[in-house]
This record gives structure tokens, sequence and C-alpha cells, in this order.
């Protein structure tokens, strides 16, 4: 029979940081192959975000709470387009809307928002980067 060096405790700690481990492959295995209905999600979210208008609505609101008359003046779109562009984000739950007397106020105060928008800036900076290092090198 062999003998263990490490003590009980020490081999209750490993078992316990293989389980994580485990687990952690177990987690990132299941989000390697999204379902079907789980990717037709991901481009209808994708899709949502392709919309050059809703992108700006969407920066404009995260810099602040704004009622439509705002962003009318902020976009200079036509309060038809940002009602119909701001009912799809606020579907997707991206902007939330409260009334105040007669004006609805929209934010962006959702962390997801935030995300999105400080990773999308920082791939395209890099990507600007490389490019420009690219053009020096040249």
């Amino acid at each position: 029979m062999a003998v263990s060096t490490r003590g009980p405790r020490a081999s209750r700690k490993g078992d316990a940081t293989q389980a994580r481990s485990a687990h952690a492959d177990a987690s990132l295995a299941a989000m390697a192959m999204p379902s079907p209905q789980l990717l037709e999600e991901f481009g209808q979210f994708f899709r949502l975000l392709s919309e050059p208008a809703r992108l700006q609505l969407l920066c404009h609101l995260k810099q602040g709470p704004m009622d439509v008359a705002s962003l009318m003046e902020a976009t200079g779109f036509s309060q038809s387009h940002i009602s119909r562009q701001l009912g799809q984000l606020l579907r997707a739950g991206l902007v939330s809307c409260e009334r105040d007397g007669v004006r609805l106020i929209y934010r962006a105060d959702d962390q997801l928002v935030q995300d999105l928008c400080a990773l999308v800036q920082n791939r395209l900076r890099q990507r600007l980067e490389a490019q420009l290092q690219h053009l020096r090198a040249s």
C-alpha cells in the first residue's frame, strides 16, 4: 500500500482544487459548443447592436439619462426613428425607461452596455495601432 506524504488536509485541498479545475474545464467545454437556439439568440443580440443608430443612442445614454427630445437634438434623428430604436433596446434590456410627468426618461445604466462599449473600443484601438505599426514598418 502506498503511503501519502501529504497530510489529510493537503489532500482535501488538492481534491478541492482539482474539482474546481474540472468544473472550470466543463464550463469552458459547455461554452465552446452553444446550442443552435443559443446561437440564434447570439445572432439576434449582435444584429441589434449592428445598427449604427442604436449604437449612437446607447453612446448618448451611456453619458446619462435623456428624454426623446434631448436625443433628437443630440442625434438629429426623428422622434419616430428614436422611439423605434429605443423600443428595441428596451425589449433587449439594454436601456431602461421611467416616466417623469409627461416625459419618458431613458437610461443605459446596465453594466453590460459599459462593458460592451469598452470591449469594442479597446479592440478597435488595438487593431488601429497594429495597422499603424505595420504602416510605419513598411
